[in-house]
């Protein structure tokens, strides 16, 4: 996939989740009003959230975008990265208040009548939620964008607390305490998603191990340029959004000339270019 198409889904799922996002949070904090329910209106917030959390991901693609320079000789991928760790912060700091709000609804023992009103307005968000969810997700392994797939799992996150508070307002009518006990659930789902967006953000800002389909793919493709089964060792990988850094050491024959060892070396770098779409800087040894 080119690098415009890469840019023009990332956009596409940026302002749609926007555009959804703002008309069910106004659906969900009417809804909340109008039953008294702080998982409504706590839901209604995190959906509110999922919007910023899209602005984000549009200003990380756009800053990603940017020519290298001076400061930035590797470009600014990493935008990207930071982005999708502050959309995980800041799920983390919804999830603690929601936690926080919900205890003090079961303290005063308040309970919430949900009625039809709830009933509608949560299966609606579960359907866009989703759907939006499922498009985010597509578009984050088209486009290999983190922050696009942290956007999915936002997206995720708020249809499945949906889906609790739907679940809560079929037995409503039998627990007082059903409100503030999925307000606590819906919490931990989002801590849970915040969790695992900062792990998947801060393994390639602190550096990460190449997977075994890439060290594979990397040998097959030495073995054809060269013509021979060469020796890959210290193979690490640099991720700067859609620019990618690869390092490794190539075990040569000793008896091979400087120059020769150079057009193999440069060589192979531009058929990695080429396939696997990675800048390559590669060490010879003698074999």
């Amino acid at each position: 996939m080119s690098k415009f198409s890469r840019r023009r889904l990332g956009n596409i799922e940026g302002w749609l989740s926007i555009l959804a996002n703002v008309i069910l949070f106004v659906l969900k904090y009417w809804a909340g009003i109008v039953t008294g329910s702080v998982a409504v209106i706590a839901d209604a917030w995190h959906t509110l959230s999922d919007s910023l959390s899209s602005v984000i991901v549009l200003v990380g693609l756009k800053a990603s975008r940017k020519p290298v320079d001076r400061e930035h000789p590797f470009g600014h991928g990493r935008a990207e990265l930071i982005a999708s760790l502050f959309i995980g912060v800041m799920l983390a700091v919804i999830a603690f208040n929601f936690v926080l709000e919900s205890i003090e609804w079961l303290r005063i023992r308040e309970s919430a009548e949900y009625g039809t009103i709830g009933l509608v307005v949560m299966l609606v968000s579960i359907a866009i939620k989703e759907g939006l969810a499922q498009y985010a997700f597509w578009a984050g392994r088209k486009t290999e964008s983190n922050s696009l797939k942290a956007d999915g799992w936002h997206h995720r996150t708020d249809a499945l607390s949906s889906a609790l508070i739907l679940v809560g307002i079929f037995l409503s009518g039998l627990f007082w305490w059903i409100d503030g006990v999925l307000g606590i659930l819906v919490a931990l789902m989002i801590a849970w998603a915040a969790y695992g967006i900062i792990r998947d953000a801060v393994k390639p800002l602190l550096g990460e191990k190449p997977d075994q389909k890439l060290i594979n793919s990397l040998q097959h493709l030495t073995t054809t340029t060269l013509g021979f089964d060469a020796e890959l060792h210290h193979v690490h990988i640099h991720r700067y959004g859609e620019h990618v850094e690869l390092t490794f050491h190539i075990a040569l024959r000793g008896d091979l000339s400087l120059r020769q060892a150079h057009d193999d070396i440069e060589m192979l770098e531009q058929a990695i270019e080429s396939e696997l779409e990675m800048t390559a800087t590669i060490h010879a040894d003698p074999a």
